[in-house]
Protein backbone atom coordinates (compact mmCIF):
# COMPACT_ATOMS: atom_id res chain seq x y z
CA UNK A 1 0.00 0.00 0.00
CA UNK A 2 1.55 3.45 -1.16
CA UNK A 3 1.95 6.58 1.25
CA UNK A 4 -0.87 8.09 -0.17
CA UNK A 5 -3.50 5.14 0.41
CA UNK A 6 -1.86 4.71 4.26
CA UNK A 7 -2.40 8.98 4.82
CA UNK A 8 -6.24 8.59 3.64
CA UNK A 9 -7.16 5.11 5.69
CA UNK A 10 -6.02 7.07 9.08
CA UNK A 11 -8.81 9.41 8.53
CA UNK A 12 -11.40 6.74 8.13
CA UNK A 13 -10.11 3.80 10.12
CA UNK A 14 -11.67 4.94 12.95
CA UNK A 15 -15.36 4.53 11.76
CA UNK A 16 -14.30 1.48 9.64
CA UNK A 17 -13.60 -0.29 12.94
CA UNK A 18 -16.60 1.25 14.56
CA UNK A 19 -18.67 -0.12 11.50
CA UNK A 20 -17.63 -3.65 11.98
CA UNK A 21 -18.53 -3.56 15.92
CA UNK A 22 -21.65 -2.20 14.45
CA UNK A 23 -22.21 -5.71 12.93
CA UNK A 24 -21.39 -7.35 16.16
CA UNK A 25 -18.75 -7.06 19.08
CA UNK A 26 -15.53 -8.46 18.01
CA UNK A 27 -11.73 -8.77 19.44
CA UNK A 28 -8.59 -7.09 18.36
CA UNK A 29 -7.52 -9.50 16.30
CA UNK A 30 -10.97 -10.48 15.06
CA UNK A 31 -11.18 -6.74 14.07
CA UNK A 32 -7.68 -6.81 12.04
CA UNK A 33 -8.69 -10.01 10.96
CA UNK A 34 -11.98 -8.72 8.82
CA UNK A 35 -10.78 -5.38 7.60
CA UNK A 36 -7.94 -8.06 6.13
CA UNK A 37 -10.51 -10.06 4.19
CA UNK A 38 -11.32 -7.14 3.06
CA UNK A 39 -8.25 -6.18 1.33
CA UNK A 40 -6.75 -4.04 3.74
CA UNK A 41 -3.87 -6.24 4.14
CA UNK A 42 -1.14 -3.86 5.23
CA UNK A 43 -3.21 -2.54 8.76
CA UNK A 44 -1.20 -3.60 11.58
CA UNK A 45 -2.57 -5.31 14.49
CA UNK A 46 -0.68 -2.48 16.51
CA UNK A 47 -2.64 0.33 14.89
CA UNK A 48 -5.91 -1.52 15.46
CA UNK A 49 -5.49 -2.11 19.22
CA UNK A 50 -3.93 1.52 19.73
CA UNK A 51 -7.34 2.92 18.31
CA UNK A 52 -9.80 0.68 20.30
CA UNK A 53 -8.00 2.04 22.89
CA UNK A 54 -8.79 5.42 21.99
CA UNK A 55 -12.43 4.15 20.94
CA UNK A 56 -12.32 3.69 24.82
CA UNK A 57 -10.98 6.73 26.51
CA UNK A 58 -13.57 8.28 24.32
CA UNK A 59 -16.70 6.32 25.38
CA UNK A 60 -17.62 4.92 21.95
CA UNK A 61 -17.41 0.91 22.97
CA UNK A 62 -17.58 -1.28 26.07
CA UNK A 63 -15.41 -4.13 26.93
CA UNK A 64 -15.59 -7.18 28.62
CA UNK A 65 -12.36 -9.52 29.05
CA UNK A 66 -13.71 -13.16 28.20
CA UNK A 67 -11.93 -15.90 28.64
CA UNK A 68 -9.59 -17.12 25.89
CA UNK A 69 -8.69 -20.99 25.41
CA UNK A 70 -5.00 -19.92 24.55
CA UNK A 71 -3.40 -17.13 27.12
CA UNK A 72 -4.89 -13.84 29.04
CA UNK A 73 -8.63 -13.38 28.67
CA UNK A 74 -9.51 -10.81 25.83
CA UNK A 75 -10.92 -7.69 25.51
CA UNK A 76 -14.30 -7.84 23.33
CA UNK A 77 -15.26 -4.46 22.23
CA UNK A 78 -18.85 -3.94 22.08
CA UNK A 79 -20.31 -0.58 20.66
CA UNK A 80 -22.49 1.47 22.73
CA UNK A 81 -25.11 3.91 21.94
CA UNK A 82 -22.74 7.01 22.14
CA UNK A 83 -20.64 4.78 19.21
CA UNK A 84 -23.51 4.51 17.04
CA UNK A 85 -24.07 8.23 17.36
CA UNK A 86 -20.89 8.67 16.60
CA UNK A 87 -20.77 6.08 13.50
CA UNK A 88 -24.03 7.67 12.10
CA UNK A 89 -22.22 11.01 12.15
CA UNK A 90 -19.12 9.60 10.18
CA UNK A 91 -21.21 7.84 7.40
CA UNK A 92 -23.05 11.27 7.14
CA UNK A 93 -19.55 12.85 6.78
CA UNK A 94 -18.45 10.34 4.67
CA UNK A 95 -21.79 10.69 2.03
CA UNK A 96 -21.15 14.54 2.27
CA UNK A 97 -17.48 13.46 1.29
CA UNK A 98 -17.79 10.90 -1.54
CA UNK A 99 -20.65 12.68 -3.04
CA UNK A 100 -18.42 15.73 -3.66
CA UNK A 101 -15.25 13.87 -4.39
CA UNK A 102 -16.77 11.77 -7.17
CA UNK A 103 -17.83 15.75 -8.44
CA UNK A 104 -14.15 16.80 -8.67
CA UNK A 105 -13.50 13.08 -10.44
CA UNK A 106 -16.33 13.66 -12.65
CA UNK A 107 -15.13 17.20 -13.62
CA UNK A 108 -11.68 15.72 -14.63
CA UNK A 109 -13.20 13.65 -17.61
Amino acid sequence: MGKQMTEMLKGVLEGMVLALLAVRPAYGYEITASLRERGFTDIAEGTVYALLVRLEQRGFVDVEKVPSEKGPPRKVYTLNARGREYLAEFWTSWSFLAERLEQLHEGER
